[in-house]
C-alpha cells in the first residue's frame, strides 16, 4: 500500500474514534469542572478516586487488547466463526471478572483512601460518590469491550458515534443530577456517577443490539473455544493487564506525593489528569483503531506494511502532539480559569498545563509502541517499556521534583520523565523495525 493511501486508510479508521474520545473524554472533564463548583473538598475527593478507577480501566483495557488481538488475528486468517464466539467470550468473562473487582474495591475502599491520604473530610464525600461509580464503571467496562468487538472487525465508526451519544446524555443529566432543578436540590457529587452511569446503560443497550444484529457473536462451542483460547489469551492480556495495571499504580503513588502539598494541589492534579486525556485523544484513538489493523496484518504476515503503518503513526503522533501541547501552554492561564473556580487551584493548574502538555508528544510514542506491541506478539516487551516509563522516568523525577522545589518541582519532574519516556520508546522501535527479518519471531 502506498504511503499516501495508507494515510488516508489511517485517517478513516481514525477520525471516528478520535472524535468519540473527544467526546468521551470531554464528558469527563465537564464532570470534573461541574464538581470544582461545588467545592475544593469535594473535587478533592473525586481525585482520590482517579487511581482506582484506572485500575478497573486498566484491567478491562488489557482484556480489550487481548480479544481484539485474537479476533483480528482469526479474522485475518478466515475464521469466522472462531471471531463470533471468541467476541461472546470476551463479553461474558469480562463482565464477570470487572463486577468481581468493582464489589472488592467497595469493601475495601475506606483503608485504601486512607492509605492514599484522604482524610475524614475527604473520605466522607467519598463514600457517598464511590457506590454509583463503580456501578458506571462496570458498565462502562461492558461498553468497551462490545467496542474492542466493533474495533477488531474494522468498524471505528459505531464505537465513535456510541462514545458521542453517552456523552451527550452524560452532558445533559451532569448539570440535572448534581445541582438539581426547581425545587430540588440534586444529589451533589454522586450526581456526577449517575448521570455517567445512565449514559454508558444508554450506549450499552445501542451496542448490544448492533452486535446481536451483525451476527458477530455465537453461543456455540464457547467452553471448547474457552480452552482452546486461554493460553494465547492469557499470553497477550496478562502482559496487556500489566501494562495497563502500571499507571493506576502510579496514579495513586503520585497522588500520595500530591497530597502531601496540600489539598488544593490534590483538586489542581485531579483536574490536570482529565485533561491529559483529553489532550491525548487522537493518541488514545491510534491505540484503539491501529492495534486491530496491525493484528490483521500479523495474521497475513504483511510485515512491510507494519513497518510503514507504524512510522507514519509516529509521526502523526509527534506532529499534532506538539502542536496541540504548545497552544495549550501559551492559552494555560485561561483554560486553568475556565475549568477551576479556586484562584489558588488556577494558579496550580497553570503551572502543571505549561510544564505537562507539550511533554505529551513524547508520551504518545511511548503509548503507540506499548499498543503495538500488545498486537504483534511481543506484549512482554510492551510490559517491560510501559513499566520503565513509569517507575524509571516518571515516577521518580516527579518525587524529586517535589522534594528540592515543591509543586514548581514537581511538574517539571513530570515532563522531564515523559520526555525521556518517548525518548526510551523511540529507540525500542527502531531496533524492532529495523530487523525485518526476524519480525515474525518477536522472542521476548
Amino acid at each position: 500500500m502506498q504511503q499516501r493511501e495508507l494515510a488516508i486508510t489511517l485517517w478513516r479508521q481514525t477520525w471516528p474514534m478520535a472524535i468519540g474520545v473527544l467526546a468521551l473524554l470531554g464528558f469527563q472533564l465537564v464532570d470534573s469542572a461541574f464538581i470544582a463548583r461545588l467545592g475544593t473538598a469535594q473535587l478533592a475527593a473525586q481525585s482520590f478516586t482517579f487511581p482506582l478507577s484506572f485500575l478497573i480501566i486498566g484491567i478491562q483495557v488489557g482484556m480489550g487488547i487481548a480479544i481484539a488481538a485474537l479476533i483480528s488475528r482469526a479474522l485475518g486468517a478466515g475464521e469466522g466463526e472462531r471471531a463470533r464466539r471468541l467476541s461472546s467470550l470476551v463479553l461474558m468473562a469480562g463482565g464477570g471478572v470487572i463486577g468481581l473487582l468493582a464489589i472488592i474495591l467497595w469493601l475495601f475502599h475506606v483503608p485504601i483512601f486512607r492509605l492514599l491520604g484522604a482524610d475524614a473530610t475527604t473520605l466522607s464525600y467519598i463514600y457517598i460518590y464511590w457506590g454509583p461509580q463503580l456501578l458506571s464503571a462496570w458498565l462502562g467496562a461492558l461498553l468497551y469491550f462490545s467496542y474492542s468487538v466493533f474495533r477488531a472487525h474494522g468498524d471505528t465508526r459505531l464505537p465513535g458515534k456510541m462514545m458521542v451519544l453517552s456523552s451527550l446524555v452524560n452532558l445533559v443529566l451532569d448539570p440535572l443530577l448534581i445541582f438539581g432543578v426547581g425545587d430540588w436540590e440534586g444529589w451533589g457529587l454522586p450526581g456526577a456517577a449517575w448521570a455517567t452511569a445512565i449514559a454508558f446503560s444508554v450506549g450499552l443497550l445501542v451496542t448490544t443490539r448492533k452486535l446481536l444484529k451483525r451476527q458477530w457473536a455465537s453461543q456455540l462451542g464457547l467452553w471448547l473455544e474457552a480452552k482452546q483460547s486461554w493460553r494465547p489469551f492469557t499470553g497477550i492480556a496478562a502482559p496487556a493487564m500489566v501494562s495497563q495495571l502500571m499507571p493506576p499504580l502510579a496514579a495513586m503513588l503520585a497522588i500520595s506525593v500530591v497530597a502531601g502539598l496540600g489539598e488544593s494541589e490534590v483538586a489542581a492534579w485531579g483536574l490536570a489528569s482529565r485533561l491529559e486525556t483529553l489532550s491525548l485523544m487522537v493518541i488514545l484513538a491510534m491505540t484503539m483503531s491501529l492495534p486491530p489493523w496491525l493484528g490483521r496484518c500479523y495474521g497475513a504476515g504483511d510485515w512491510g506494511q507494519i513497518q510503514q503503518l507504524m512510522r507514519l503513526a509516529v509521526k502523526v503522533a509527534l506532529v499534532w502532539q506538539l502542536s496541540l501541547g504548545v497552544v495549550l501552554a501559551l492559552g494555560a492561564p485561561w483554560l486553568a480559569m475556565a475549568l477551576a473556580g479556586n484562584p489558588e487551584v488556577q494558579n496550580e493548574l497553570t503551572l502543571l498545563i505549561r510544564f505537562l502538555l507539550p511533554s505529551y508528544a513524547a508520551l504518545g510514542v511511548c503509548m503507540l509502541v506499548v499498543s503495538a506491541g500488545n498486537a504483534l506478539g511481543w506484549p512482554l516487551r510492551a510490559m517491560l517499556l510501559s513499566s520503565a516509563r513509569l517507575f524509571i522516568c516518571y515516577l521518580p523525577f516527579l518525587w524529586l521534583g517535589s522534594q528540592f522545589f515543591g509543586w514548581w518541582g514537581l511538574a517539571a519532574g513530570a515532563a522531564v520523565g515523559n520526555l525521556l519516556a518517548g525518548l526510551m520508546a523511540w529507540q525500542v522501535m527502531r531496533r524492532i523495525l529495523s530487523r525485518p527479518h526476524r519480525q515474525a519471531g518477536f522472542v521476548n
